[in-house]
């Protein structure tokens, strides 16, 4: 998404594909009907559910694979054309004949053992499938390694069925940039309404859950690119707390906040997911979950993010089920930020480590690719109008010119920056009202894609950016949507708190149930409730 570095006073920045791809980069989708796109069978599943019928022989991982890839040709490739799969991995159907003839053997390796899995693409995977953060100076960038994230999943026996398109660069590259697209995959688009941004940057994993395109989904944050795409597709996102899941072979922004995390439709889909991807040594995140966990707890309330009447309505609802399930209520109504220029430091802080660690990250890769800098990936980009179609690179640009991160200005941005969101933030928060969570929505309702303009947001909702920032644990659960525009009910907690945190998610999902499916309209035109007002006499 474009780099809403302040939102109510908040910072929310952001943030392969064959050589041959063809991608249609127009904004403007053939819409046929809704009924042509609706996930039936197999595809209408959740990941937990689907694990279920591959234990019980009611599908072969051979079948579920097949169905994926026929449904992404019929409407991610055609139909709407919501081009979120950016690469298909050819070996995806030799392995789940592999995981079908272990499970004939009674040697499953584990619970995902099957289910085919998106990874955002700056995820690095053994398969020869390109990790390009959706870059034409990545287009080569075929590593053959495994992220230990996809290490964890593949030694569950997922089968690794792509990779999803995201926001370039996960949108640190302009100030002008537009959530959802990139220069290999083109815009992704909202299968809830196809002219609503999809968010990002892991804006592909967010649509093809919503649509039905995958078992699961991973997706990558900096600062509101899982929870934001989760929010405006209508699915379950998770931000760990960073270092629950490694780093390493992810194309790099910072190494303060950058985390991996599970999309998926729900909470207990991301869990399981969790369960494999975590590279801490953790376990137990779907063992943990318990749909009596909000019992007791004290609940707090942030009423300063929560967003505009439409979207207090569906939060007051989630409150109100909260309550239901046995919770305290804790109003709170103001909340100052400390840390003098904390604007500018988060900023800076992000500048200076997107330079370090992506120069370390280019250089390392075992690929031949054009750029081993982040000052190549500049000129290459000078170098080709398709890069340079949509918006500038004007983030990029100022990140070369940041110093190394042994600068003491750095340092104390730094130090500013996490003290702000963690121990004065969050922390003081659950402490001076003696609450076990914070709650907000997740963001607010989805603007229009506007490839003339970039992304144009109206006033943020929640405050997810405290999480994002201090690299505390947050999950955003369905709470229904306005107008057929999905949006989410944030839960956030301190450091290490993950398994507390999905558990009070999958409680509140339990007691709402609230996630809408997808129904492909153009725009706003298309909802009945609005069309008669918008066009009268018609």
């Amino acid at each position: 998404m474009k780099n809403l570095y302040f939102a109510s006073a908040a910072a929310l920045s952001l943030v392969a594909c064959s050589p041959t791809a063809t991608v249609d980069p127009s904004p403007q989708p053939v819409v046929q009907t809704s009924a042509d796109y609706a996930a039936t069978g197999l595809m209408a599943q959740s990941l937990p559910e689907l694990a279920i019928m591959l234990d019980t022989g009611e599908a072969t991982a051979t079948e579920l694979t097949q169905a994926y890839l026929d449904r992404i040709d019929a409407i991610d490739r055609n139909g709407p054309r919501l081009q979120s799969v950016l690469a298909l991995n050819p070996d995806a159907m030799a392995q789940a004949e592999s995981s079908d003839a272990r499970r004939a053997a009674g040697e499953t390796l584990g619970p995902l053992d099957g289910l085919p899995i998106l990874l955002k693409d700056n995820i690095e995977t053994l398969d020869p499938v390109a990790t390009t953060a959706g870059a034409f100076a990545l287009q080569g960038n075929i590593t053959g390694r495994d992220s230990p994230l996809v290490a964890g999943l593949r030694a569950q026996g997922a089968v690794i069925l792509g990779k999803t398109n995201l926001s370039q660069w996960a949108n640190f590259r302009s100030n002008d940039s537009v959530s959802g697209w990139s220069a290999v995959g083109g815009q992704v688009r909202n299968p809830h309404m196809l002219d609503r941004s999809p968010c990002g940057s892991s804006s592909g994993s967010g649509v093809a859950m919503a649509a039905g395109l995958a078992a699961g989904a991973v997706g990558t944050e900096t600062n509101g690119s899982i929870i934001c795409p989760s929010n405006v597709n209508g699915i379950v996102g998770f931000k760990p707390t960073v270092g629950v899941v490694s780093q390493q072979y992810i194309v790099p922004i910072s190494s303060t906040q950058d985390t991996a995390g599970p999309m998926t439709r729900t909470v207990r889909g991301a869990a399981m997911m969790l369960d494999a991807m975590a590279t801490d040594g953790s376990s137990g995140y779907a063992a943990s979950l318990d749909a009596g966990s909000l019992q007791g707890k004290r609940v707090g309330v942030l009423r300063f993010s929560q967003g505009s009447a439409d979207i207090q309505s569906r939060f007051n609802a989630g409150l109100a089920a909260m309550e239901a399930a046995g919770a305290e209520l804790v109003e709170i109504e103001e909340f100052e930020r400390e840390g003098e220029n904390y604007g500018r430091d988060s900023f800076g802080v992000l500048q200076w480590e997107f330079k370090a660690t992506l120069d370390e990250y280019l250089a390392d890769s075992p690929a031949d690719i054009p750029v081993r800098s982040l000052e190549d990936v500049i000129a290459f980009n000078l170098a080709d109008p398709r890069e340079m179609a949509v918006f500038d690179q004007s983030i990029m640009d100022s990140s070369n010119d940041r110093s190394g991160l042994d600068d003491p200005d750095y340092l104390a941005a730094k130090a500013n920056i996490l003290r702000a969101t963690g121990e004065r933030g969050i922390d003081a928060m659950m402490a001076e009202y003696n609450v076990d969570m914070l709650v907000s929505p997740s963001g607010p309702l989805s603007s229009r894609v506007d490839p003339v303009n970039g992304d144009t947001w109206p006033s943020w909702a929640g405050a997810g950016y405290l999480a994002a920032v201090a690299g505390y644990p947050h999950v955003t659960v369905p709470m229904g949507a306005v107008h057929s525009v999905p949006l989410g009910f944030s839960i956030m907690g301190s450091a290490g708190q993950d398994k507390a945190i999905l558990s009070y998610g999958y409680a509140l999902e339990q007691a709402t149930q609230a996630r809408v499916e997808p129904t492909y309209l153009r725009d706003a035109y298309d909802v009945p409730e609005l069309k008669a007002a918008l066009e009268p006499g018609r």
